[in-house]
C-alpha cells in the first residue's frame, strides 16, 4: 500500500494562498444601522453607490483604539474595502468620506428624521441597490448635517422622491386612476394619489389646495414652495406621507413616531 498523499506546501502557505484568492471589492457607502456580533465586534448594514445593500463585519471596531473607530456608524459616508464572505462579508478598510454623524446626532429633530430616512432607505434597497437611491440619501443626510432644510420637510421629500425612484410616485395633480386633469381634492392611498370625484370611493380624505402644493414641491425639491408653508399644511403633508410610505413598505417604519415635528420649527437648530 502506498503511503498517504501528502500536499507539497505547508500549512502557512496553503493559508496565505486562500486568502490571496478571496475576492474583495471598493465602493462608497452609507452607513444605516449597526448590531453588536461578540464581544468587540459588529455587523454593519449600509447603502453602497454601486453594490447596493451590503451587509459585512467590522471586527474589533468596539475596542479601545480600533482603525475604524467612529467611522462605521449610522450616517456616515465612507470609502469602503472588503472581501466577500459567504453570508456576511469583512469590512477591511473604511475611511470618512463625509462625516455627517455629529451634526445629526447633536439635535434631536435632525437625529429622528435621519433615523426615518436610514430606515426607509434599508427597506427600499432590501433586495438590490439602485443608481438613484444612493445619491439622494447622501444628499438627505446631508442635508441635515448642514441644517438647511426643516428636518421634517427633509424628511417627507426624501420618502416621496424614495418611494418614487422605487416605482411608486404619488400624483398630486392629475386623477391617478383616470388621468383626468386636475386639481383634484380627493386622495386614496391604494389608488397612488389624487383621485377625480367621480371615482373617489365613499369617505376618501380631502386635501386643501395649500396641502397639495407643498406635496408636490416635496417631491419635485422646490424648497421655496417647501418652506413658505404653515405649520398646519405640514401637518397634514407629513400625515400623507406617513400613510403613503407605509401602504408601500407593507408596514411602517419604526422610527417614524418618534420624529420631532416642532410647529414654527423652520431650521435644524433647536427650538
Amino acid at each position: 500500500m502506498g503511503r498517504a498523499w501528502r500536499p507539497a506546501f505547508h500549512g502557512a502557505n496553503i493559508r496565505l494562498r486562500e486568502n490571496d484568492c478571496v475576492p474583495t471589492y471598493r465602493d462608497e457607502a452609507i452607513v444605516l444601522r449597526t448590531h453588536k456580533l461578540g464581544e468587540a465586534d459588529r455587523i454593519v448594514t449600509m447603502l453602497g453607490r454601486t453594490r447596493g445593500r451590503i451587509r459585512a463585519v467590522a471586527k474589533g471596531v468596539r475596542k479601545t483604539g480600533s482603525r475604524f473607530g467612529a467611522r462605521l456608524e449610522p450616517f456616515m459616508l465612507v470609502d469602503l474595502q472588503c472581501y466577500v464572505g459567504r453570508s456576511l462579508d469583512t469590512v477591511t478598510q473604511a475611511v470618512s468620506i463625509g462625516t455627517f454623524g455629529a451634526e445629526i446626532a447633536a439635535d434631536y429633530a435632525r437625529y429622528t428624521a435621519a433615523s426615518a430616512i436610514v430606515e426607509a432607505a434599508d427597506r427600499l434597497t432590501e433586495e438590490d441597490g439602485s443608481s438613484q437611491q444612493f445619491p439622494l440619501l447622501v444628499g438627505a443626510l446631508r442635508s441635515l448635517a448642514q441644517g438647511e432644510h426643516s428636518p421634517g420637510l427633509t424628511l417627507d421629500s426624501y420618502l416621496l422622491r424614495a418611494l418614487a425612484i422605487a416605482g411608486w410616485a404619488p400624483t398630486f395633480r392629475d386623477c391617478a386612476v383616470t388621468g383626468e386633469p386636475g386639481p383634484h381634492s380627493a386622495f386614496v392611498v391604494q389608488s397612488g394619489g389624487v383621485v377625480a370625484d367621480a371615482v373617489a370611493p365613499p369617505g376618501a380624505p380631502r386635501l386643501d389646495p395649500a396641502t397639495l402644493e407643498l406635496l408636490e414641491a416635496l417631491l419635485e425639491g422646490r424648497w421655496d414652495v417647501a418652506e413658505a408653508a404653515e405649520d398646519r399644511s405640514r401637518q397634514k403633508a407629513s400625515g400623507i406621507v406617513a400613510a403613503y410610505a407605509q401602504f408601500h413598505l407593507e408596514r411602517g417604519l419604526r422610527s417614524l413616531p418618534h420624529v420631532d415635528r416642532v410647529p414654527g420649527r423652520r431650521t435644524g437648530t433647536p427650538a
